[in-house]
């Protein structure tokens, strides 16, 4: 499978990504660094203006393919069973693929759908250092890859590329309405869809995402800016893992954060590890302003919340690890949310409007009887993996004590 597109085209990086996420092996041809370039796209009879093209064979090229049509012509996207599951997973991350182990391993129809690729945003780490059972670490996506291979072993199915667009409720069962207005029905609903990170306050972001802004820091983004200065904004787990990764690649890295204690929110072994790193530079009380490039990102501003003091930094890499905002936005009105978007549950939704059952709701069960939530889209959720892990395990009990009821 081979790649042919800029390193400067957002629609490269988006193809690049989904096929790293999914574990497909693919060569990379940049069309602004390869000589031979112009002799390939002749070759496959194509120009730069059809790039991004992926060409799976001689027999077929695929020109700048959305995520959906590249599952489907690589065989990657498995076809949903229209059948009655007992459980769905929504998301498949560490909580939704523990859900799909254990449900699986005890009898439970389990299908898990995810709009883009296993792992979730823990698949994106390159190191994992303090989850139990693994002294020396794991990457993010080892993990997943085992925990997929576990709950293939125990028959659940994973569907990737498979958006779900609504959540709907027929008069006993929730029904998923799936990119493409096919819809699928299921006694017991887990959502695990996980959050993704905020895009960064400053200027000319949103022109610069793909082409210099990247909310990840895997080897994919590594081959954009190997060897050059680059900036990172964050001050939690996933913000130090990414900067110790990013310190062996990059010539230096910038970790802007917007307080003053590295500790507040960072896990102490990871902190003390960035002060021990001489190519990471921490710069406190500090946020990026302006974002500068033409046709890609150049340099960036940032400016001391104290001092005022502001400092241009040349750079073809911003990678963001700030906030984060749940996927809750296709969920209706009948599940609750807090003011943030993070979906509550527990007894003390007994109270709402939406709540029917005769019984307090269950721990991780949300104001909608027999529909669960678990990891960090829930909230007041503990943000960690092994959290995530331990929550997805548990939600898989309140689902057999709901089919008991029914």
């Amino acid at each position: 499978l081979r790649v042919i597109g800029s390193r400067y085209s957002p629609d490269t990086f988006r193809v690049r990504d989904f096929l790293a996420k999914n574990r497909v092996l693919f060569t990379w041809t940049d069309v602004e660094t390869d000589p031979n370039v112009d002799l390939l796209l002749k070759g496959f009879g194509v120009s730069e203006a059809d790039t991004p093209v992926v060409a799976c064979s001689s027999m077929l090229l695929l020109r700048n393919p959305s995520n959906r049509e590249l599952a489907d012509r690589i065989g990657i996207r498995r076809p949903v069973e229209q059948t009655l599951y007992d459980l769905i997973v929504v998301g498949a991350g560490p909580a939704g693929l523990a859900a799909a182990v254990y449900g699986a391993s005890e009898g439970l129809r389990t299908l898990v759908l995810d709009s883009t690729a296993p792992g979730g945003q823990a698949g994106s780490s390159m190191r994992i250092e303090n989850y139990l059972g693994f002294p020396t670490g794991i990457t993010g996506s080892e993990l997943a890859d085992r925990a997929i291979l576990q709950a293939n072993k125990f028959g659940a199915r994973l569907s990737v590329s498979t958006p779900v667009s609504s959540l709907m409720f027929d008069k006993t069962y929730p029904v998923l309405r799936l990119d493409g207005d096919e819809t699928v029905t299921t006694k017991c609903l887990l959502i695990a869809t996980g959050v993704e990170y905020r895009r960064l306050n400053a200027e000319r972001c949103e022109q610069f995402e793909g082409r210099g802004v990247y909310y990840a820091a895997t080897h994919n983004e590594v081959q954009i800016c190997k060897g050059a200065q680059v900036v990172l904004v964050g001050g939690g787990n996933s913000a130090g893992q990414a900067a110790v990764f990013l310190s062996q690649h990059a010539s230096h890295v910038l970790l802007v954060i917007r307080g003053d204690d590295l500790y507040k929110h960072m896990s102490s072994y990871l902190a003390k590890r960035i002060e021990q790193t001489p190519n990471i530079e921490l710069l406190r009380n500090s946020t990026v302003q302006r974002m500068n490039g033409d046709g890609h990102l150049n340099s960036i501003e940032i400016v001391n919340s104290k001092t005022g003091e502001k400092r241009t930094v040349e750079t073809p890499a911003v990678f963001s690890f700030i906030g984060a905002v749940p996927r809750t936005d296709w969920l209706p009105q009948e599940i609750e949310r807090d003011g943030k978007g993070f979906i509550r549950t527990g007894p003390s939704l007994a109270q709402s409007p939406h709540w029917t059952g005769k019984r307090q709701p269950f721990l991780l069960e949300t104001s909608r009887a027999g529909v669960f939530a678990a990891g960090d889209v829930r909230s007041d959720s503990v943000k960690r993996v092994a959290s995530a892990v331990g929550e997805g395990a548990m939600a898989i009990q309140f689902v057999h004590e709901y089919l008991k009821e029914m």
